[in-house]
């Protein structure tokens, strides 16, 4: 007999108004013109070289990517991101489950980041219904749409709402979808939805959330400039999933749209730029298998995705020089995961050593000192 699992309809679910959170963007915000904290000689080096390669990707039209951790968003750093897509120097973002509910609470709300501790005395961590409702309900209907994991999330801050399909219509769809062969990927998504319509009660049309904030979002402003940012979330880890309205068909679907979509972006990083700040698992897992895919596909056209340049970024000490090659197993450095894996993605590796916002300011502040022209834009 199939042990039962938890009925998450039976939790008592809180405004998110009634919340107390440690981050306030209107307070926290850092801009792209703010002063940098002090970095080490070395860490200002990589800076340096980072920027110049940026700037030669960019010009020869290169791919810059950038994965971040949630941190990034939590220290306030969605105007910096914002800064460096309105000017061209990335060309993707990709970040976790905890950096799309960060950002897209900040964008609703003004503020983000519960009291972890007290919060889960008390039964109330993660149980906060605007951040399950809307956050569920934009991945359920992108994932209908055929949109992304950050992209729906994105639609929905940007757009300010979205549109709710009517029972009828995904009915009607879904009969026509089940003469297909093969059953059209959309159809999955249709049956999901229409479950949460019908479920949930929820009424057809225009959904109006008012997003306040919504100029401090990386996730809008990727979605109004048309540059991808993907999210690559991990079940069970957010606190979406806490709300009963999650459906694991939508985050499935969406999120591995959102990984292709990554890995179509590695697959293109020949000659190009990768950043990894502050994600010690999700950057470099997603990376490696969206790298050997690339180059599966590459070779079988004569080619080697070769030439790129990768900057890891975290808070963690690394006596290890990575140039001489991998550390042994007796070295601790050889349990960094982000370097190791990195290490072995090709291409030429540099570690920094600093906080991401002291980091990120003092790449804005070299990039606008690079001579050359502006950065070319990818072509669609």
């Amino acid at each position: 007999m199939p042990f039962e699992p938890l009925d998450r309809r039976r939790l008592r679910l809180r405004p998110l108004g009634e919340r107390q959170n440690r981050v306030s963007i209107e307070r926290d915000a850092v801009m792209p013109d703010g002063e940098p904290g002090e970095l080490s000689q070395a860490a200002q080096g990589v800076v340096s070289e980072t920027a110049g390669r940026i700037a030669e990707a960019r010009r020869a039209g290169r791919p810059v990517m950038m994965a971040f951790g949630a941190h990034t968003i939590k220290n306030g750093l969605g105007p910096v991101l914002v800064h460096m897509m309105e000017k061209g120097w990335l060309t993707h973002l990709a970040t976790n489950g905890a950096g799309v509910i960060h950002d897209w609470e900040l964008a609703f709300h003004g503020e983000t980041s519960e009291h972890v501790e007290a919060n889960v005395a008390d039964g109330s961590f993660g149980a906060w219904e605007e951040t399950g409702y809307y956050v569920n309900l934009a991945l359920l209907v992108g994932a209908w749409r055929g949109l992304g994991y950050a992209e729906s999330v994105g639609a929905l801050i940007e757009d300010e709402g979205l549109e709710v399909p009517s029972r009828g219509r995904l009915v009607e769809e879904l009969k026509e979808d089940l003469d297909q062969k093969p059953l059209p990927e959309r159809a999955a998504g249709a049956a999901d939805l229409l479950r949460a319509v019908d479920s949930f009660e929820l009424p057809a049309g225009r959904l109006e959330v008012p997003h306040p904030y919504k100029q401090f979002s990386p996730q809008a402003a990727a979605r109004r400039l048309g540059i991808p940012l993907t999210g690559h979330p991990m079940l069970g880890h957010d606190i979406i999933y806490i709300h009963p309205l999650n459906d694991g068909g939508a985050v499935g679907r969406a999120g591995l749209r959102d990984f292709l979509t990554f890995a179509r972006g590695v697959s293109e990083l020949s000659g190009g730029v990768y950043m990894s700040v502050g994600s010690a698992v999700m950057s470099p897992m997603i990376f490696e298998k969206s790298m050997s895919m690339a180059q599966n596909l590459a070779l079988q056209g004569g080619r080697h995705i070769e030439g790129h340049f990768i900057t890891v970024v975290d808070l963690a000490e690394s006596t290890w020089d990575w140039s001489k090659g991998e550390p042994p197993e007796t070295h601790p450095d050889y349990y960094l995961r982000y370097c190791k894996t990195f290490h072995r993605m090709g291409g030429e590796l540099r570690y920094a050593r600093a906080d991401n916002r002291d980091f990120l300011l003092a790449l804005c502040r070299e990039l606008a000192r690079c001579r050359g022209g502006s950065p070319r834009r990818r072509k669609e």
